[in-house]
């Protein structure tokens, strides 16, 4: 229950082979699609993401001024992340992120020699009161000019499957705004997970707070909405970082990989796209009660033991008592291996800065297994969690 695949059985073979041999028996269109493309992508491609984003925000006004020319696509929205961070970020600057936050962008930041300051977070997202604290402290120290950006795993984020609340949104655009005093700190929006809701009403993006349209970016992608195997992403830019974007991406690339992005516009202009989208939240949502209500059944009664219930995503928080390393170096997850089970240890999901890290804690995925092997699972963690009580404490601290 580690891994943050995609269900093997939903992926859509039908869809992509309708999709090929459709644009295969276009001559001029097949041609064009196996040839390059340009380094910010199809633009009709560009048009129909556009045209998606306005829709799900409800056309706000400000995106409205949004022209295709600041949407770019690339090789999964993990390639944008990582063409943005070289692009805005040099050694020693600072970004501020969410306690826990989603561990492969931290690995990012770390190899660019960034650093990523974790600011609290609660059931609702990220704590606006909180983040307020932390760049005044910054800034007391004299760094607010190193801080460049703020990242939010927006929808059901990665690992706790979380959502910003919609009253914490505008709030947090506008405190990034207002902390923008000689050096503009960007909103990072990763709104990878917004389509897998199973429960509730969507809310806008961060960027429809925007209305300058100066401050937040936002990074999307197909890959847990459709299939990880087409490698398609995209996102949103303010005008004045298009230039600078590209000309990085077209020294990589020149262009994320053409083909898929004709085969993604026809799924999507076709409907497809957006059945696949039904299709994934019904079988999510199932796999997302199994764990659930085997957490239920199998967890309740050990103490110290509590996790989060996810409206969306493919994640499930699980935290134990306080006593217990879950980690790496802790003997429970070597217990949990040995019963047959692996969970990703949530120490890996906080910045080495700001809030302390809950080494007490792991993210479990439902996205791969079957209801029934989920249901086992749970059953097998919650058996290594007990022998660890009897055993007595599993704190790091302790051992010290």
């Amino acid at each position: 229950m580690a891994a943050g695949f995609v269900d093997q059985v939903t992926l859509p073979l039908a869809a992509v082979d309708d999709a090929w041999r459709s644009l295969a028996a276009d001559t001029a269109a097949g041609h064009a699609a196996l040839q390059y493309g340009t380094t910010a992508g199809y633009r009709p491609l560009r048009e129909a993401l556009l045209e998606e984003q306005r829709t799900a925000d409800g056309n706000p006004a400000a995106e409205r001024s949004l022209t295709p020319e600041q949407v770019i696509v690339t090789s999964g929205s993990n390639q944008l992340l990582h063409l943005l961070a070289d692009t805005l970020f040099d050694p020693g600057d600072i970004v501020l992120c969410a306690a826990p936050t989603y561990f492969v962008y931290l690995g990012v930041m770390k190899n660019l020699q960034v650093r990523a300051i974790s600011v609290a977070c609660d059931d609702y997202g990220l704590m606006p009161d909180a983040l307020e604290d932390c760049l005044g402290r910054i800034a007391g120290r004299g760094e607010l000019d190193r801080v460049k950006a703020i990242y939010v795993v927006s929808y059901f984020d990665n690992p706790r499957s979380v959502t910003l609340s919609a009253d914490r949104r505008a709030e947090l655009v506008a405190i990034a705004k207002r902390w923008s005093q000689r050096r503009r700190i960007y909103v990072l929006e990763d709104a990878a997970y917004r389509k897998l809701r199973y429960d509730g009403d969507d809310v806008p993006s961060l960027r429809a707070f925007d209305e300058e349209g100066d401050t937040v970016i936002v990074t999307q992608t197909f890959s847990k909405s459709f299939s990880p195997g087409v490698r398609v992403g995209w996102g949103i830019v303010p005008e004045e970082l298009m230039g600078p974007l590209c000309d990085q991406k077209s020294n990589i690339d020149f262009g994320a990989p053409n083909l898929n992005q004709h085969l993604m516009y026809r799924v999507i202009e076709s409907g497809v796209c957006e059945r696949q989208v039904v299709l994934l939240r019904e079988a999510y949502r199932r796999k997302r009660d199994a764990m659930l209500a085997a957490c239920e059944e199998h967890l309740t009664d050990i103490e110290g033991v509590h996790w989060l219930k996810p409206a969306g995503g493919l994640y499930v928080w699980l935290t134990v008592a306080s006593d217990i390393d879950a980690g790496f170096q802790g003997t429970l997850f070597d217990t949990a291996l040995a019963a047959g089970v692996i969970y990703v240890p949530g120490e890996y999901s906080y910045a080495s800065e700001g809030e302390p890290i809950a080494r007490n804690t792991m993210r479990l995925s439902y996205g791969v297994q079957s209801p029934e092997r989920i249901r086992e699972g749970i059953r097998l963690l919650a058996g290594a969690i007990r022998q660890v009580r009897m055993t007595g404490t599993d704190s790091p601290y302790q051992r010290l």
